[in-house]
């Protein structure tokens, strides 16, 4: 009972703190759950070891400089040149910008997509920006085979691609739910110019996929993973100020007014939760309790992604959590991917997923209101999924 209490007091203190210093209720969040569930030795020794982990601040710090390289692309004009020359309508862009942002392998990359998105107008309430930001940023995720699909199927020694097959329904729902609670009503089209300038479309292209695209090959090249993400941002950083033509004192002031030291921050909060998280008993208390598959597969599966705010771990809680009560001829695709699809939906409602507090950080919304955009749509989705179960999996799971 201690466990369960301590866990939804260390949410509750991340949502209400998350009100003023999203930073410091994520750390807040986890310095009490690991003060209930944790000796202190153990507790201070997991705070040591996230502090002084080189893989965490080297991430912290690129997702850092992300937020400069956004500042950069408003202050130079270099955002507005890529989104005069895309000429399609706000609806269409404002669903499209995040997707396309989504695809890149970039963490921290909420960041790059939310300045683009301010460009459809003021007319739009910033709890909306987030929860577009949000919703269409990782829609295209849920498929992509080179994203946390492909390490999740493995995991279920399963094919990729005929999970993939049974992912489809679920994106073109949660596309459908996303267009109509959140694009419908908005009209309009995006300020185009007379004639695309290519080079205004490009030149902001480039250093938006610079990034991702030096990441991936100095990883290629036998580079760690985070070494190369840092160096793949400065690199884009340094483009940026170029292209831009911005001189020292005004990259100061950028840096100042983006204040990069709030999302490194939160990157160290969101892992310093996630660590004590793992070294306390929560997964063995849930391993305990007793599920109907149904309830294992879409709700269980749904709390423990806006839990943890991440899609592998709770694929790994969920796995020996399912095989332990069924034999592995039961985990069959349709299974999988409804497990992982719900799985997905709470990922993207969590308050320690980093694009979700980075979101609601830079439109200066509330997860309250966030959660309000999201409510319905989120919802439906899981009874939705709850409903396929039921439907496709009945003789699989009876008696």
């Amino acid at each position: 009972m201690l466990i369960w209490f301590s866990f939804f007091l260390s949410l509750g203190l991340i949502l209400i703190i998350a009100r003023h210093h999203l930073w410091l209720g994520l750390i807040a969040g986890a310095i009490a759950l690991g003060l209930l569930n944790l000796d202190l030795h153990i507790l201070l020794k997991t705070v040591l070891i996230t502090l002084t982990d080189p893989e965490i601040l080297l991430l912290a710090l690129a997702v850092g400089i992300i937020p400069i390289i956004g500042g950069i692309l408003q202050e130079s004009g270099l955002l507005n040149d890529l989104v005069n020359n895309l000429q399609m309508k706000r609806k269409v862009f404002l669903g499209f910008s995040p997707a396309l942002m989504g695809l890149l392998p970039l963490p921290g990359g909420a960041l790059l997509s939310a300045p683009m998105l301010r460009k459809a107008g003021d007319d739009i309430q910033g709890d909306s920006y987030a929860a577009i930001n949000v919703w269409f940023r990782h829609i295209l995720i849920m498929i992509y085979p080179l994203g946390s699909l492909l390490p999740c199927s493995r995991m279920a020694q399963m094919d990729l691609y005929r999970i993939l097959l049974y992912l489809i329904p679920a994106f073109a729902v949660f596309f459908l739910l996303g267009y109509i609670f959140l694009l419908h009503r908005i009209s309009g089209n995006m300020p185009v110019p007379r004639q695309v300038n290519y080079r205004k479309l490009l030149i902001p292209l480039l250093i938006i996929f610079c990034a991702p695209v030096v990441h991936v090959i100095l990883v290629k090249f036998g580079c760690k993973d985070e070494i190369s993400l840092l160096c793949g941002i400065t690199l884009a950083l340094v483009f940026a100020s170029v292209a831009g033509r911005i001189n020292l004192p005004n990259f100061f002031r950028i840096t100042r007014m983006m204040k990069p030291w709030k999302f490194f921050l939160i990157i160290i909060g969101i892992f310093l939760f996630l660590n004590i998280f793992a070294a306390s008993n929560i997964a063995v208390e849930i391993s305990r309790a007793i599920f109907s598959p149904y309830f294992l597969i879409i709700f269980l599966a749904a709390f423990l992604g806006f839990a943890s705010g991440r899609i592998q771990l709770p694929i790994s809680i969920l796995l020996p959590l399912f095989l332990g009560k069924y034999n592995h001829t039961a985990l069959t695709p349709a299974v999988f991917a409804l497990m992982f699809s719900s799985v997905y939906i709470g990922y993207m409602l969590s308050p320690v997923h980093p694009c979700v507090s980075i979101s609601v950080e830079y439109f200066q919304s509330s997860f309250k209101n966030f959660g309000k955009k999201l409510l319905l749509p989120g919802a439906l989705s899981l009874m939705l999924l709850y409903l396929a179960s039921l439907i496709f999996l009945h003789d699989l799971f009876r008696g």
